[in-house]
């Protein structure tokens, strides 16, 4: 397995525990009631991810925000695996858009501000740098 693959197999299982931690603070928020329902918003009022408190509406939105993220990241270590352009540059691409991505989590967590976007920005910039690289090398 190429360090590529194996930083994505990590970024997934890095989805997965954020989405535990969303979950539990979603649940403790709004009870199960509302969070295993079916969110018909004409039921609930408004759609569910809106009636979140501030914590749990963070944990919501680092959830999602790396769900968009990791497309980006996915693609990136497809076109450089199966071009057969894996690097050791590639190789320090994907870990510190990894790195990046562990620390946005306590970074939006917390209201971190600017360093949670600039934190977002050192991964975006290194799932591009990684795509270049297939272009390049």
């Amino acid at each position: 397995m190429t360090p590529e693959l194996q930083v994505l197999l990590y970024a997934g299982l890095l989805q997965g525990v954020q989405y535990v931690l969303m979950s539990v603070s979603a649940n403790l928020d709004l009870g199960p009631g509302k969070t295993m329902s079916a969110h018909d918003v004409h039921r609930l009022g408004r759609p569910l991810a809106e009636m979140l408190g501030v914590r749990a509406g963070r944990l919501y939105r680092a959830f999602t925000n790396h769900f968009e993220g990791l497309i980006l990241f996915t693609l990136a270590v497809v076109v450089v695996t199966l071009a057969d352009r894996a690097t050791g540059f590639s190789a320090a691409c994907a870990w510190i858009y990894l790195g990046a991505r562990i620390l946005y989590v306590p970074a939006y967590f917390f209201g971190l501000a600017p360093w949670r976007s600039i934190i977002w920005f050192v991964g975006f910039l290194a799932t591009m740098a990684m795509l270049a690289s297939a272009l390049v090398f």
